[in-house]
């Protein structure tokens, strides 16, 4: 498995946040694929490929996940 089909796992509520997360992914020129779940239900739904993110069963997990401690809905 090569860095590039590696996956982070962004789970961050504030906009703001995000993209100051992407900029530095840019500037760093980090090419993993990286998603974005905006509450702890849909970061958990991606990891366990349910709901919205059923039609990744089987796929691998995130090799990295960020995380925001303080999410809506479950933290």
């Amino acid at each position: 498995m090569n860095d590039e089909s590696k996956v982070i796992l962004l789970v961050e509520d504030n906009p703001d946040d995000v993209a100051l997360t992407l900029r530095a992914f840019k500037r760093s020129h980090l090419m993993n694929p990286l998603v974005v779940a905006r509450d702890g239900v849909e970061a958990l739904d991606f990891v366990f490929a349910r709901g919205a993110h059923a039609d990744r069963a089987g796929a691998p997990l995130p090799t990295l996940v960020i995380l925001d401690l303080k999410l809506p809905r479950l933290d």
